[in-house]
């Protein structure tokens, strides 16, 4: 019978690097690894793909889910009106295949999986400082001083939380990130 899976919970400021981290363990870490599609009610940008970078869903449609208790999490993000949410048609299932299921989620998302899902890995990642974030936000060159200055204020927020997490990592260095996550994870399948 097939070890059933893990639920490995990643969370950080915007501009932190997770993404990067992550495709790069995803490539180099040799664990069945498998990403879980979050759900959305804002519309998909260009080149996004259906079931790849959401799960589009209408407002009505998200609302019925989330009445339904179909979702693990879910939230509004405010100042954009826009609801965000994990499926458990996106964990459960893979969980009892034995796989790895991935979510990068807020801390709010991690902290509402971790009611139904104890054991989920969870790791922050964040910059080594509020500087660096700054520094990393602003060479984007996406988006405007004042909304760097908002998600500098989340961030602030956000590592107010670290402690709530299994594994902190501290991304100065997107190689010893990696390096540090592929430990993280190879220790649990040492647990199996």
């Amino acid at each position: 019978m097939k070890a059933p899976g893990k639920l490995i919970v990643i969370s950080g400021p915007s501009g932190a690097g997770k993404s990067t981290v992550l495709k790069r363990v995803f490539a180099k870490s040799g664990l069945p690894l498998t990403w879980s599609v979050s759900a959305t009610t804002r519309p998909p940008r260009p080149g996004e793909v259906e079931g790849e970078d959401y799960h589009y869903l209408s407002p009505a449609e998200f609302e019925r889910r989330r009445k339904a208790g179909e979702f693990l999490e879910c939230f509004e993000v405010y100042g954009r009106g826009h609801w965000y949410g994990t499926l458990d048609s996106e964990v459960a299932p893979r969980l009892q295949r034995g796989d790895w299921v991935v979510l990068e989620i807020d801390v709010d998302g991690t902290l509402a999986v971790v009611q139904q899902y104890p054991q989920a890995i969870t790791i922050f990642v964040r910059p080594a400082s509020l500087e660096e974030l700054d520094r990393r936000l602003t060479a984007r060159g996406t988006e405007t001083r004042e909304a760097i200055d908002r998600r500098l204020e989340v961030a602030r927020r956000e590592m107010q939380s670290m402690d709530r997490y299994r594994h902190v990592i501290v991304n100065d260095n997107v190689d010893q990130a990696v390096q540090q996550l592929c430990e993280i994870l190879n220790s649990y399948r040492e647990q199996e």
